[in-house]
């Protein structure tokens, strides 16, 4: 009969906390899918990188169990709360407290179970759907195969046995010591008011949207002191708003006392303000969640944006290496070194070496430093004659390009594009007066200092760049395969061994560098922010939905009073719109400006196009939102249909 009972209580609380339940099914899925890369030893062999993603996965597994084991927690005392009374029959019916607190113990560890066991099986198809995706990130071929790992599911368990037991040990432990008066009316505590006089409360509310103000001002001016100054005020902020909210909207009302009876106002903001007025500090938490949440997928999605964009520039070659012009000479022999032993070692199709070279002035440089968001590396405009920059389009497969005699060419990336295309400046180079002739954007490795010029080069005729001081040498080839790892590292290790300063990029490396840097960083920030939205939004919805007798009962009395259901229904959308806009919109308004700050603190030419900062901004939103949507509509619609009267 004990365990009969226990049984039937999980079956009924994992019905009537459906949406609970299945986010623990989720949150389960995800740490397998996760735990089943850190054990794949096929993923670690993808790149010599790889095996940091292990060290980077349980980092951010052990924030995830502290917010699993919040939820969990969070949740178990919200059901003990609402089944006290029931609790208290059982005792009143002859049962111990600690027998009490064993079969809400055996019932939930049943729920855990279940959830788990689903979880696991669900997470075997989420980490074919990850395997997927960094195999793709590596241009290798996917194939399903569906097989546990036995390491993976054991360290899930481990997981999940922490914080259930962490969970139940603490509420059998108020079970065990609470009397029969304390369970029936357990039902009836409320959250305790922090701030206690209305007076006090309206001071906080003012001071906390100073503090959220001047927190996002620091969080937008970067450093290490001011994040951590602009955190403490944000925080301070979320706190301070939330508590004192309750107060604020009386205050509102009492100066514009017109507005409280306008429409449905007065339901709608006395119904939230009962809400928050009882719960600041939790909805504080779930903003809190919410804010870090919008971060943690906006430094994502600009962490790839950042290697998506270095990689466009600087993977056109296959091989590139790029020497300082003034130790050319005492170090010719070691550079000579190191290029054939490249060539030896690497089957290359064709190659260019090269010099680019020093302008005799740096008039289109500081032009375009006025003209765009443009950091300069050098005193003069980098020069290349016109026969290198021929050979190095045909090498790279662009179309050929014409100009007249006496003219020069500009080569640039796009984001100065632009405004070279608006010069029409003559330049002098070695005593020869020459025209514009054109500008081309192809990429062509010009991020760098020892680069094809920094975002930009003039091309010249041959014969006015001979006499020009030389800036630096380059060697560039295109290989007959992609360049390895091994062969990259290689050549690595030789300009090392040989004491030469060398920039060298490998087109194959650049890309698997790119993929190995985004699984890196991006997979574990992405499974942060799913566990975070979920556990938040999780909270919210099971708040709303507990409240489904007293939104019966409420519209019950307002059909009566004459009020139709097309009325109703305006009401309870602007009461749910209300409730989950509270929580969301400060985060917005604090996470959106720090993530378009983030993208813009990298240097010019990256994050362009779909890479914008607002682009990117934009779809960590999206992301945001279409999870949290889910949770509204699944609440919206469950409450839609037990509320209203027909």
């Amino acid at each position: 009969m004990y365990f009969k009972l226990s049984l039937r209580n999980g079956k009924r609380q994992a019905r009537d906390y459906l949406v609970y339940f299945v986010t623990v099914v989720m949150v389960a899925a995800l740490i397998y899918a996760c735990n089943g890369l850190v054990f794949s030893e096929e993923i670690k062999t993808l790149s010599q990188m790889m095996k940091m993603l292990p060290v980077m996965i349980v980092l951010a597994s052990i924030v995830v169990i502290g917010i699993v084991g919040w939820l969990v927690s969070f949740m178990n005392n919200f059901m003990l709360v609402r089944r006290s009374r029931e609790f208290g029959i059982y005792i009143l019916s002859g049962l111990e407290n600690r027998q009490v607190a064993r079969l809400f113990f055996l019932e939930n560890m049943a729920v855990g179970g279940c959830a788990l066991a689903l979880g696991l099986v669900l997470g075997n198809f989420l980490f074919q759907a990850l395997r997927a995706v960094i195999l793709a990130l590596f241009g290798v071929g996917y194939s399903f195969s569906f097989a546990f790992s036995l390491r993976a599911l054991g360290l899930t368990f481990l997981y999940f046995m922490l914080v259930y037991l962490f969970a139940q040990w603490r509420s059998r432990r108020r079970l065990r010591t609470m009397k029969i008066y304390d369970l029936v009316y357990y039902e009836r505590l409320n959250e305790g008011m922090v701030i206690r006089t209305s007076r006090k409360r309206r001071w906080v509310f003012a001071g906390s949207l100073v503090l959220g103000t001047v927190g996002t001002l620091l969080l937008l001016g970067g450093g290490m002191l001011f994040g951590v100054l602009g955190a403490g005020c944000v925080i301070l902020f979320l706190f301070g708003f939330f508590l004192s909210f309750a107060s604020g909207v009386p205050a509102f009302y009492d100066r514009y006392p017109a507005r409280k009876y306008h429409g449905s106002a007065l339901m709608v903001f006395r119904t939230l303000t009962a809400k928050l007025a009882t719960m600041g500090v939790s909805m504080a938490t779930i903003a809190l969640l919410f804010t870090a949440t919008l971060i943690s997928e906006g430094a994502g999605i600009v962490i790839r944006a950042i290697f998506v964009g270095r990689a466009a520039d600087t993977s056109c070659f296959d091989l590139f290496l790029g020497f300082d012009a003034e130790r050319a000479g005492e170090e010719g022999t070691r550079i000579n070194r190191i290029l054939e032993y490249a060539e030896d070692n690497i089957p290359v199709e064709s190659s260019v070496k090269y010099p680019v070279y020093q302008g005799e002035t740096a008039e289109f440089t500081e032009y375009i430093e006025s003209e765009a968001e443009y950091f300069r590396y050098y005193d003069y405009d980098a020069l290349m004659r016109r026969s290198d920059y021929d050979a190095l389009r045909e090498m790279l497969g662009y179309p050929a390009v014409t100009s007249g005699k006496g003219e020069y060419l500009i080569h640039c990336q796009a984001y100065v594009a632009g405004a070279a295309q608006k010069w029409d400046c003559p330049i002098v180079v070695g005593g020869r007066e020459l025209l514009p002739g054109g500008v081309y954007t192809e990429p062509f490795l010009q991020s760098d200092w020892k680069s094809n010029g920094h975002g930009f080069v003039l091309v010249v005729p041959d014969g006015a760049a001979q006499d020009c001081p030389v800036s630096h040498i380059i060697y560039a080839a295109v290989t007959e395969e992609p360049v390895s790892e091994a062969q990259y590292r290689a050549v690595e290790k030789t300009a090392y061994d040989s004491g030469v300063s060398v920039l060298l990029y490998a087109g194959a490396q650049v890309e698997n560098e790119v993929a190995s840097s985004t699984a890196l960083m991006v997979v574990p920030l992405y499974y942060l922010s799913l566990v975070l939205t979920m556990a938040a939004a999780t909270i919210l919805t099971v708040w709303q939905l507990s409240e489904t007798d007293r939104y019966r009962h409420q519209f019950v009395l307002l059909r009566k009073l004459g009020m139709d259901r097309r009325k109703m229904e305006s009401v309870l959308r602007r009461q749910f719109s209300v409730y989950y806009a509270m929580p969301a919109v400060p985060p917005m308004l604090i996470g959106l400006p720090c993530i378009v700050s983030m993208a813009r603190a990298t240097e010019p030419g990256v994050m362009v196009g779909l890479r914008h900062p607002f682009a990117i901004a934009g779809a960590a939103l999206a992301v945001f939102l279409l999870i949290y949507a889910v949770y509204i509509l699944l609440a919206y619609f469950g409450l839609r249909r037990n509320v209203l009267p027909d």
